[in-house]
């Protein structure tokens, strides 16, 4: 991870975040039609940075209608050491996700969230199905000015909180813990990718939002804020988890051939009753 840097970016632009979300309520993705059925596959929602997983709930919800099982992150407000997050919150949701799907978990991260999903995924490859990133500058920090600006207060915060339990560095590019250093390894290839940026970010470089492969990155029109309410994003998340579906547990199946059974058994054993006897 290289320094942070200042990019003197459009922030005012992330004032059409409005438009954006009266345009969702009206778009026929946001009720369920034209885009693929969920699988009953986990999804776990990383707010971005000073965020909370209050406002994805909307996003949340959409999940749900289109056939997946959400959860919250349970990370609290994103403005903590992230090798902490991931360690003492995230890795906890990950494994409940999975043991209550039996299957492998999608990750969805926006903004700073999207860079601790990827996190995730480099360091627990055998829990994470696919990782989906919105606005998330996990090749260098590059954000506005007022960014960095806040960024380093809450470093500072962070500092006085847990003085010599986190490194000098921490909450910086040139911290050398785990967290960071995951996201130099390249993801195995039973991890899906994808990452979805806007060249009209007012928040973050577009630029450090990419993997690089055209095959996985997806540009879309839409403020930074606004990407977890845009519509053109939630069609790029759908048709990307419906890529990486994954077939129904082996459990699962057998119990339902089992019950199937059973039923069928139940019905089968019941007394006839005597027929008329014609007269």
């Amino acid at each position: 991870m290289t320094e942070s840097r200042s990019v003197p970016l459009p922030i005012w632009q992330e004032l059409l975040v409005g438009v954006e979300m009266v345009y969702l309520r009206i778009s026929p993705v946001y009720w369920g039609f034209g885009v693929p059925r969920g699988d009953g596959s986990a999804v776990v929602v990383i707010p971005g940075f000073l965020g909370t997983d209050l406002y994805l709930a909307e996003f949340r919800a959409w999940l749900s209608r289109i056939g997946y099982k959400p959860f919250i992150s349970n990370i609290g407000l994103n403005a903590e050491c992230p090798n902490l997050l991931i360690r003492q919150r995230l890795n906890a949701t990950i494994e409940k996700a999975y043991k209550e799907t039996k299957r492998r978990v999608h990750v969805v991260g926006h903004s700073l969230g999207g860079v601790l999903a990827r996190s995730v995924a480099s360091q627990m490859p055998d829990r994470i199905a696919s990782v989906i990133t919105m606005g998330s500058p996990f090749r260098g920090v590059a954000v506005h000015p007022t960014v960095l600006r806040v960024a380093e207060l809450v470093r500072i915060q962070i500092q006085h909180r847990h003085g010599k339990g986190v490194l000098p560095d921490c909450y910086t590019g040139s911290c050398t813990c785990r967290f960071l250093e995951s996201l130099t390894d390249n993801l195995p290839a039973t991890v899906g990718q994808t990452a979805i940026y806007t060249k009209t970010d007012g928040i973050v470089d577009w630029q450090v939002c990419k993997t690089g492969n055209s095959e996985l990155d997806f540009e879309v029109s839409a403020t930074h804020i606004g990407l977890v309410f845009n519509p053109l994003v939630f069609d790029v998340v759908a048709r990307r988890l419906a890529v990486h579906q994954q077939p129904i547990p082996v459990r699962a199946n057998a119990a339902s051939r089992a019950a199937a059974g059973s039923s069928s058994a139940r019905k089968n054993s019941r007394p006839s009753r005597p027929r008329d006897r014609a007269v």
